[in-house]
């Protein structure tokens, strides 16, 4: 039996560890859909110039401030705009497709753009309920079978699945297609450790399970022909503008964002506000910092020493940065401060 392996190394540095993006397109109060796509674009060509690493969209359904819901169809944009940097998903909510379907467009993607293609998968609805059904979830799809579905979707790309399989994924088949899986519990920290693939956790918006997540999935890895080690990568919130002041201001569309969701609306982002006093009362205001937790606000010297300690304590392999900033230059402001910062420019 392989023992599971332990990290026990010493934290990597800030600076000798990748750095990506994860984008959930957001539409801004009184745009459009297609403005937030052309954003995306550019933000990724300018990503791709500046040293980041990889470029991911996420899955959501139902809310109109996110334009990312076809979400193999916004990879295809933007790997179609860009050249080197790797665009992939953070990710498909695999409950919500069938298997075949992911391996085909993901194989299509990998077949256009080879070589700079990431999945990743989690097992969460990406909706509210309604929505689910909506998208034919069955009573008894509720990630409970997401194993099965993810040995379903890996068998389809191996290279033997036209003599061993009736149905085949092509494009798909015999394709290398970097799977990860996401999570913001256990569930799928052990699940990605005993297959030994990479994990990415979703602390910028689920802090409170991070540390446990990552002891589990590093006890419980057994090595593969996909990775020989574990390999982490933790989100964060990064809001970064040339003064602490100007990105604590920044940092009231998000909150403003936040706030809404655990009041059980949803919306377009919010500009920017001088004080959320008047909007969100002393409980609100602690359950959405403590959501937000995760999170580098400030300026260059000031984010750069809180992604250093949140690398102290985690020891993650990458992080990938999440900035839901009204103003798209500010936005693109950001992450080049933030390049700049951490020396990845």
């Amino acid at each position: 039996m392989t023992e599971p392996h332990l990290d026990h190394t010493a934290p990597k540095a800030l600076r000798d560890i990748p750095l990506s993006i994860l984008d959930l397109a957001p539409i801004t109060a009184g745009s459009t859909a297609a403005h937030s796509l052309r954003n995306t674009l550019d933000l990724a060509q300018h990503a791709e110039k500046w040293g980041y690493n990889r470029y991911w969209l996420a899955e959501h359904h139902n809310m109109p401030g996110i334009a990312s819901s076809a979400t193999s169809v916004v990879i295809g944009h933007v790997a179609g705009g860009t050249n080197t940097i790797r665009v992939g998903s953070g990710g498909i909510m695999l409950p919500n497709h069938a298997p075949l379907v992911i391996a085909e467009q993901f194989g299509t993607l990998e077949s256009l753009y080879p070589g700079r293609i990431d999945l990743g998968l989690g097992r969460a609805p990406g909706s509210d309920q309604l929505t689910s059904r909506a998208l034919r979830r069955g009573p008894g799809s509720d990630g409970q079978d997401f194993p099965d579905r993810l040995g379903e979707l890996r068998n389809y790309f191996q290279p033997t699945s036209g003599s061993s399989m009736r149905i085949r994924a092509i494009p798909g088949e015999g394709l290398h297609v970097p799977i990860w899986l996401l999570g913001s519990s256990g569930f799928s920290a052990q699940l990605a450790g005993q297959l030994g693939l990479p994990f990415s956790f979703a602390s910028h918006f689920a802090p409170d399970y991070l540390m446990p997540a990552l002891d589990l999935y590093r006890s419980s890895f057994r090595p593969s022909s996909e990775l020989s080690k574990p390999y982490a990568m933790i989100g964060v919130n990064v809001i970064c503008a040339d003064t602490d002041e100007e990105a604590q201001r920044l940092a009231t569309s998000p909150y403003q964002q936040f706030l809404n969701i655990i009041r059980g609306r949803t919306g377009q982002l919010s500009p920017p506000v001088d004080s959320m006093d008047d909007l969100w009362n002393l409980q609100e205001q602690a359950i959405v910092k403590r959501q937000l937790s995760f999170s580098a606000i400030g300026s260059p010297a000031t984010v750069r020493a809180q992604l250093e300690q949140f690398q102290q304590t985690t020891n993650a392999d990458e992080i990938i940065v999440a900035a839901a900033i009204y103003d798209h230059k500010a936005r693109l402001h950001s992450y080049e401060l933030l390049a700049d910062a951490v020396g990845i420019k």
